[in-house]
């Protein structure tokens, strides 16, 4: 089939209405129908299939975004936004306000909101240039769609984050003296839900997390995705993927664009034992992303699993 087929086809498929309202938009937008073409809005023309691109910190704020329950990072703002404003970048912050305006000025930024305009760059810049510009104390919002307004890549500085992870969100009240009210009450909500999670310091983008029945390392890796998938195959069918006693390469998500492979650990592991392990994994992952060779019949078969066993979470 010729391309303008397979676009006219594809558009026949849009516009059918066979498609199942929480079935995948034939568009290839990644969204649900119904929040796509399926919408009697329209669907979003603004759609960006890895949003953070070009970022230093991009793997980290994937893994702040979907993977992490309480964690944040200091946010440098380019020179040419023209101030010297402190921003934090927070994984949640209380009532799921897209951000917050300290009374010392400071802009908190949540990372974990969704506002479905199809580029989450591009809505959390929004966000951040209203916030600069609100007063002490206020929660700001997003409505309407930012348009082609700048985005994040725009107005921050190229330097990795320095991410914090923390047990729970008291930081959201920590020598502010906002203890009651509905603060109170999502802090509360927030800190039942929270899952024990602790960032590798040897490696970037690693988090080890306690879902209470088992543990997980779970990495963020911002490598080709085919050419990922090859090298953790010929680990993996080499028997060199291990990251602790018992521990085991069981998938990956599929998140903003990046491949986040997934390993489950034994209860009672703990991340301090990973770090070893996972140091000399990144280095044995570096080589065999520089492998060229065809991929022998095991490692193919090897390939093959990992790709069956992927999860796209956003």
């Amino acid at each position: 089939m010729g391309k303008r087929s397979r676009v006219k086809a594809r558009q026949e498929a849009v516009t059918s209405g066979e498609v199942g309202p929480r079935q995948p938009c034939p568009c290839g937008s990644g969204r649900r129908y119904k929040a796509c073409h399926g919408s009697t809005t329209g669907p979003s023309t603004s759609y960006v299939s890895r949003p953070f691109a070009g970022l230093a910190g991009e793997a980290d704020l994937i893994a702040m975004r979907e993977l992490v329950s309480s964690a944040t990072a200091p946010l440098q703002l380019a020179r040419h936004v023209g101030t010297d404003r402190e921003v934090l970048l927070c994984s949640l912050l209380p009532m799921a306000a897209p951000a917050i305006v300290r009374p010392d000025g400071t802009v908190w930024l949540g990372l974990q909101v969704r506002h479905s305009f199809g580029d989450p760059s591009r809505d959390l810049a929004a966000v951040l240039l209203t916030a600069l510009d609100a007063e002490p104390g206020r929660l700001v919002g997003l409505t309407d769609p930012p348009g082609e307004g700048p985005r994040l890549q725009d107005l921050v500085a190229d330097a990795p984050l320095d991410v914090t992870v923390h047990e729970g969100f008291d930081f959201w009240v920590a020598g502010a003296g906002d203890d009651d009210g509905p603060t109170a009450a999502s802090l509360e909500a927030a800190n039942n839900a929270a899952q024990p999670s602790a960032r590798l310091t040897g490696v970037e983008a690693a988090y080890w997390t306690d879902v209470g029945t088992k543990e997980h390392l779970r990495w963020v890796m911002t490598d080709d995705e085919e050419r990922l998938l090859s090298a953790l195959a010929r680990l993996h069918a080499a028997g060199g993927d291990s990251v602790a006693e018992g521990s085991r390469l069981v998938g990956m998500f599929r998140a903003h664009g990046v491949l986040v492979p997934v390993w489950d650990l034994a209860v009672g592991t703990g991340p301090a034992i990973l770090e070893g392990p996972a140091a000399r994994l990144a280095a044995d992952l570096a080589a065999a992303l520089e492998d060229g060779s065809p991929l022998t019949a095991h490692e193919r078969a090897a390939r093959n699993g990992l790709a069956n066993r992927q999860v796209t979470i956003r």
